[in-house]
């Protein structure tokens, strides 16, 4: 069993199909002038780009040729510098640290001969303070002693003696 279709479906089939062919045909045929439009720009804005980019990298180029030995000459003299500046840093150091020490033992120094001097101050005042001392209640007493002598002179009622003891001598 087998049926023959009508003719006109052949003729729908083959009209449907060259239709979607065709407009097949036309999105390629517009993806093709878009894609050739862009590359069309593409390489516009590389020639842009290789006019004005090359003499650049070509400049940078020859700069970085004509800078790069200055700047090892420059790392090389920031070296030395440096190691120069730590070794200077080293010796003021020391030489502090050895200014500190002497300072330190100077100090010392002053403040045992003002301790001494003090020292030697407070005992010559307790010196002459004891010399004057013993003279001046030596006088004192003869002071006394004569005063009590005159009053006792110069009274005109004596004054009765108390009676001798056998213990006062």
């Amino acid at each position: 069993m087998h049926t023959q279709l009508p003719p006109i479906y052949y003729i729908i089939f083959t009209a449907v199909t060259t239709a979607a062919v065709l407009l097949q045909a036309f999105v390629l045929l517009a993806m093709y002038i878009g894609l050739r439009q862009t590359t069309r720009k593409l390489h516009e804005a590389t020639d842009e780009l290789r006019e004005h980019a090359l003499p650049t990298i070509a400049t940078a180029r020859n700069l970085l040729e004509d800078i790069s030995p200055k700047l090892k000459v420059v790392s090389t003299n920031l070296v030395e510098a440096s190691k120069s500046l730590r070794k200077q840093a080293e010796q003021v150091n020391a030489t502090v640290d050895d200014l500190l020490i002497k300072t330190n033992a100077q100090a010392a120094r002053v403040d045992g001969i003002v301790t001494a001097s003090i020292d030697s101050a407070a005992h010559a005042t307790q010196a002459v303070q004891h010399a004057f001392e013993a003279p001046v209640r030596q006088i004192s007493a003869l002071v006394a002693g004569l005063k009590a002598g005159f009053d006792v002179l110069f009274r005109k009622h004596p004054e009765p003696r108390p009676p001798e003891d056998d213990f006062c001598e």
